[in-house]
């Protein structure tokens, strides 16, 4: 089964321009409840719009609901997807634009056109039958599709993907990983890229001739048509896999030069050990903030660099597994998190949390000596400017963490276990500020966010069978003023369900309207 939106897969492009009200009105023709999270949009002052479990009752079947946000001092590429039910293993995933106003200047000459190139892995079993078995044993990908396509070469009654340009014009190719599981390097064949942007930060301009990218992340890179009038290969290659040019697992599209007289040939472009680490995090460590250059706002990035900020809190999170009442559980310093019936939301609004969560249970610097379940929500400073530690306990498999609501400066990757004498490796001058951060198998990941956006945020792993079982928890970012300058008060159309209403009970939904 593949969930499709609109009729295709991947979904429709949101396009939007910083500071644009976007109106999405989601019809759940699903047999399930349906949620979508909107991947690297703030929601400035806006959780009751995140389209998570914690902050939002489920859009039942044969129902509709309307999402709608501002994009609020924002630029980028990012992604949306279903956040609940194991729904994004069967896609209804697509690609979100936010550019940049006229009066702000891109460092970067206009490309003549852009394209998103949305890669990820894919399994043929549908997604039921995967989430009714999920335990210990791993289950490895079928496939890597391109845009929800095959690679090229995989059947005669498949189609790849192509992307057509003209010799001597440079393009942008949004690339994002939608996968659940793996890591990819992409690459093109006999071109250079130059990386530009990633999830709404412009970075440094460096050319490389291939790219990581790991599970939730977004890229944007320049390529220049400056070649001979031929079809070249595009490449995305698993990490942490050993594969063979012709397997499902090695994605393949075709850059085809419009005078191109003949297909691709020659062998696939040669990209890095899949196993070579080093590799992968001295890449991620040559990934910067472009500090000269404006964002969202006139004012350069840089303005807002991390070097002499004083810290509220350090946070360390080890993601690990561990065997909960003779289930496989994934967790989060030995919690697994318990999805309550009442968004944690809307119970901290009209409640103050009472009966659904409680406040300072949760571990933030110890690993609880037995494994249990728990609805585990940290209570955090606002305006406050906290470090986080992502310890990665699995020592063969790659993680991705991702907090809703804000941006983590990403100051240091490191082996082993984190130390306070680690912090002597940190880049605080000009870490790359991003919404996804990747943590390397048996090592760490520090990372800087400060906590200015009040509301109920979700702190995950990106990787989906990790967060369906348990590796996930909540950040509350609370202010007292009940200004709505502060925080904004519920939406008018807003879902209730759990201790303040059961949902609405599947009735018809509309059918979705021409300009809707």
């Amino acid at each position: 089964m593949i969930i499709t939106i609109n009729g295709g897969h991947p979904g429709p492009l949101i396009n939007a321009t910083t500071n644009d009200v976007v109106n999405v009105n989601v019809f759940n023709n699903l047999d399930e409840p349906l949620l979508f999270t909107w991947n690297g949009i703030q929601q400035r002052l806006n959780s009751w719009q995140d389209g998570v479990s914690g902050t939002n009752c489920a859009i039942q079947p044969n129902t509709n609901w309307t999402y709608s946000f501002v994009v609020k001092d924002q630029i980028g590429t990012h992604m949306y997807f279903p956040s609940i039910n194991y729904h994004k293993l069967a896609g209804g995933f697509g690609p979100i634009r936010v550019n940049n106003r006229i009066v702000i200047n891109v460092p970067f000459a206009k490309p003549e056109a852009e394209f998103d190139l949305l890669i990820g892995d894919w399994f043929f079993t549908d997604y039921k039958v995967i989430r009714s078995r999920l335990g210990a044993s791993t289950e490895v990908p079928d496939i890597i599709l391109i845009n929800g396509k095959a690679p090229y070469g995989y059947s005669a009654l498949k189609p790849y993907e192509s992307v057509e340009v003209t010799k001597g014009k440079t393009y942008r190719f949004r690339v994002s990983n939608v996968g659940t599981t793996l890591s990819f390097n992409f690459r093109i064949q006999n071109h250079k890229m130059v990386v530009v942007e990633t999830e709404g930060s412009y970075t440094n301009q460096i050319t490389l001739d291939s790219l990581d990218v790991h599970v939730g992340q977004s890229y944007s890179v320049l390529v220049t048509a400056d070649q001979d009038d031929a079809d070249y290969y595009i490449v995305a290659t698993p990490k942490l896999l050993n594969t063979t040019d012709d397997s499902p697992l090695v994605a393949k599209g075709v850059l085809h030069y419009t005078k191109s007289g003949s297909p691709v040939s020659g062998s696939l472009p040669t990209g890095p050990d899949p196993w070579d680490i080093d590799f992968s995090v001295n890449q991620a460590r040559s990934i910067r903030w472009n500090m000269t250059a404006g964002a969202a706002r006139p004012n350069r990035q840089g303005s807002f660099n991390v070097t002499n900020v004083t810290l509220s809190e350090t946070i360390i999170l080890h993601g690990s597994h561990a065997n909960i009442s003779g289930s496989f559980r994934y967790t989060v310093n030995n919690v697994s998190y318990f999805t309550p019936d009442t968004p944690l939301k809307l119970a901290d609004y009209y409640v103050n949390g009472s009966g659904v969560y409680q406040l300072g249970e949760f571990p933030t610097q110890s690993v609880k000596e037995d494994a249990d379940y728990g609805v585990s929500v940290v209570s955090a400073i606002h305006k406050g400017w906290h470090e986080i530690i992502f310890q990665n306990d699995a020592q063969m498999s790659m993680d991705s963490w991702h907090l809703d609501g804000f941006g983590f400066y990403v100051v240091g990757f490191g082996e082993g276990e984190w130390t306070v004498g680690s912090r002597d490796t940190y880049n605080l001058y000009d870490p790359v500020v991003r919404s996804t951060v990747q943590v390397y198998p048996g090592g760490w990941t520090a990372v800087y966010v400060f906590l200015d956006n009040p509301g109920m945020w979700n702190l995950r792993s990106q990787h989906l069978k990790r967060w369906y079982l348990g590796q996930e928890l909540y950040v509350r970012v609370h202010d007292d003023d009940p200004n709505p300058a502060k925080e904004n008060p519920p939406p008018e159309n807003l879902l209730k369900c759990g201790m303040f209403g059961e949902p609405i009970a599947p009735g018809g939904a509309p059918e979705p309207q021409p300009g809707w």
